[in-house]
C-alpha cells in the first residue's frame, strides 16, 4: 500500500506542484488549501506525513495550530513545514512544536521528494523500535516509548519529542559518548547545530533539576558531545 502524504498549501500552483513531484514517486497524496480542510480530511484518515503552510488564507499561523491538531493525534508522525517565512523565531517555533523538518520556499522538488523519502525511513525506524519492549528503567530514570514519557524519582517530567529522543539516546547507552553529529541525526530534523543541541540539553537539565535539584546525570564531554553519566 502506498504511503500517503497530506500537502497544505493555499497556493494552488504549488500544491499542485508539490503533488506531482511526490505522486512520481509513488505516494498517495492528499491536497487541502484550508486549515479547516485539512482538519476534515484528517477527522477521515490520518496521513503518514503531512506538509504544512504556516500561512493558510487569512490564518498567519494555520499550519502552527494544524501541527499542534496532528500532534495530538500522532505523537510519532513526520512532519514538514514547508513555508516562505524564513525568519529564526519562525523556525524555532516549528521545531518546538516537533515538526521534524522546516523547509523555506522555494524549494527544489527533487529535493523535497528525497527529504520525504529520508524522513519515512526515520518513521519506520521509530516503528521497529516501538516493537521492543516500550518500559526502560535505569536506576532512577523511567522511559516508556508507548507514552513517551519520562520519569524521573517517580514524578513525571514534561517533556517534548525531542527532548525524549535525546535522554533516549544518551541513557540507553549510559558512559557513552553521543557526539553532536549523533545528537543531530537523533532530533530527526535536517536544520540543526551544534548550539541548537546545547539548547535543548540546558532545557532538559532545566526539567530534570525541577524534580530534582542535585540531579547530574548528564554529562558535557567539551567538544564531542554529551553521555549519560555511567554507573
Amino acid at each position: 500500500m502506498s504511503r500517503t502524504i497530506a500537502i497544505v498549501e493555499d497556493d494552488a500552483d504549488q500544491r499542485d506542484n508539490y503533488a506531482h513531484a511526490l505522486k512520481s514517486q509513488g505516494y498517495a497524496v492528499h491536497k487541502y488549501s484550508t486549515r479547516q480542510a485539512a482538519l476534515q480530511g484528517f477527522e477521515k484518515n490520518l496521513p503518514d506525513l503531512a506538509i504544512l503552510d504556516i500561512m493558510l488564507g487569512d490564518e498567519m499561523d494555520g499550519g502552527f495550530d494544524l501541527c499542534r491538531d496532528l500532534r495530538q493525534r500522532s505523537p510519532h508522525m513526520p512532519i514538514i513545514f514547508l513555508t516562505a517565512r524564513d525568519s529564526d523565531i519562525d523556525r524555532v517555533s516549528g521545531l518546538r512544536l516537533d515538526a521534524w523538518d522546516y523547509i523555506t520556499k522555494p524549494v527544489n522538488l527533487q529535493f523535497l521528494a528525497v527529504r520525504v523519502s529520508s524522513l519515512f525511513r526515520i518513521a519506520s525506524m521509530l516503528q521497529t523500535d516501538a516493537e521492543q519492549p516500550s518500559a526502560f528503567v535505569l536506576g532512577d530514570l523511567e522511559l516508556d516509548q508507548n507514552t513517551m514519557s519520562v520519569s524521573w524519582k517517580g514524578r513525571v517530567l514534561n517533556l517534548t519529542l525531542t527532548e525524549f529522543w535525546l535522554i533516549e539516546a544518551l541513557a540507553r547507552h549510559p558512559g557513552h559518548v553521543k557526539t553532536y553529529e549523533v545528537l543531530m541525526q537523533t532530533t530527526r530534523q535536517s536544520y540543526v547545530e551544534k548550539n541548537t543541541i546545547n539548547g535543548y540539553v540546558r532545557r532538559i537539565r532545566k526539567k530534570f533539576k525541577e524534580v530534582d535539584a542535585d540531579f547530574s546525570m548528564i554529562q558535557t564531554v567539551f567538544g564531542v558531545g554529551y553521555r549519560w553519566k555511567p554507573d
